[in-house]
C-alpha cells in the first residue's frame, strides 16, 4: 500500500509546482457562483422558499457545489485515453502495481491539492462576497465530509469507465466531453435534483450522478435531515459498489484486446 500512498504525494507535489494556475480558477469559479447568485435571487424574488429551499440555502448550495467540484473533478479519463493512444499503457501494465488503483490514487492526490489550494480558499473568498450559511453543527460537517469522499469515488469510477472505453473506441474524446456535460447537469451542480420534474427525478434516482454533487451539497445546506441523510449516503455507498463490477469486467476484456496505436 506504501507505493500507492507515495503516488498521492507525488501527484500533490506535481500539482503544487503549477499552483498559480488554480488561483485564476478561484476567480473563474467565483464569477460562476456570482452569476448563479444573481440569477437565483431574481427567480426567488419575494418568495420565502422554493421546493423547500430558502434563498440563503440556495446560495449556499451553489457555492458549496462549485467548490466541492474542484475536489472531485479530475482528468484521469483523459490521461488514460492518452496513454492508450500513445501506447504507454503497455508499459504501465507490466509495472508492479494495479493500474486502475494507481490512477485512483493520482486522482486523490489531485483532489487533496485542489481542496487545499482551491476549494477552501475559494470558499473563504466567496463567503466574503456573497451570503452563505455555514452550519455550526459538527455532525453536519462530518456527514458532509463523508458524502464528499463518496462523491469523489463515484466520479472517479465514472472517469475510469470512460477512460477504459478507449480500449474499444480508440478515440473517445467526444464521449469524455459528453460525460462531463451529463455529470454537471444530472449531478445537481447546475440545478438541484429536487427542482427537476417528477418524471426526471424518478429516472435520476436509478443513476449514480446525484451522488456526486447533489447529496453533499444538500447535506451541507441542511436541506436533508434525519433519514434523508442516511438514505442519501447509503445511495452513494451502493453505487460505489455497483460501479466496481462494470469497471472490473471491462478492464479484463480490455487487457485481452489491447492494441497499441503509438509508442
Amino acid at each position: 500500500m506504501g507505493k500507492y500512498i507515495e503516488m498521492i504525494r507525488i501527484r500533490f507535489l506535481m500539482m503544487l509546482a503549477y499552483r498559480t494556475n488554480y488561483y485564476s480558477g478561484i476567480l473563474i469559479y467565483s464569477i460562476n457562483i456570482g452569476a448563479y447568485y444573481f440569477l437565483w435571487n431574481a427567480i426567488y424574488g419575494d418568495k420565502g422558499s422554493i421546493e423547500g429551499m430558502s434563498a440563503l440555502q440556495m446560495n449556499s448550495y451553489i457555492s458549496i457545489a462549485w467548490m466541492a467540484r474542484a475536489f472531485y473533478f479530475n482528468n484521469i479519463d483523459r490521461e488514460i485515453a492518452q496513454e492508450i493512444k500513445e501506447g504507454k499503457v503497455a508499459v504501465e501494465l507490466i509495472r508492479p502495481y494495479n493500474y486502475l488503483l494507481m490512477k485512483t490514487m493520482q486522482g486523490l492526490g489531485e483532489g487533496i491539492f485542489r481542496l487545499s489550494f482551491f476549494s477552501v480558499p475559494g470558499m473563504v473568498i466567496v463567503a466574503l462576497i456573497f451570503p452563505i450559511a455555514f452550519s455550526t453543527n459538527p455532525t453536519t460537517w462530518l456527514l458532509f465530509a463523508v458524502a464528499l469522499i463518496f462523491s469523489f469515488l463515484i466520479n472517479m469510477q465514472i472517469n475510469l469507465l470512460t477512460g477504459i472505453l478507449t480500449f474499444f473506441f480508440y478515440n473517445n474524446t467526444g464521449l469524455i466531453r459528453a460525460k462531463r456535460v451529463v455529470i454537471d447537469l444530472f449531478s445537481g451542480l447546475l440545478l438541484p435534483i429536487s427542482f427537476f420534474p417528477g418524471w426526471a427525478q424518478q429516472i435520476m434516482s436509478f443513476l449514480p450522478f446525484q451522488g456526486i454533487s447533489y447529496v453533499p451539497s444538500m447535506i451541507f445546506t441542511e436541506s436533508f435531515s434525519g433519514s434523508e441523510i442516511i438514505n442519501a449516503v447509503l445511495f452513494q455507498v451502493v453505487w460505489v459498489f455497483i460501479l466496481i463490477l462494470p469497471i472490473q469486467i471491462l478492464w479484463l476484456i480490455a487487457r485481452k484486446q489491447l492494441v497499441v496505436q503509438g509508442g
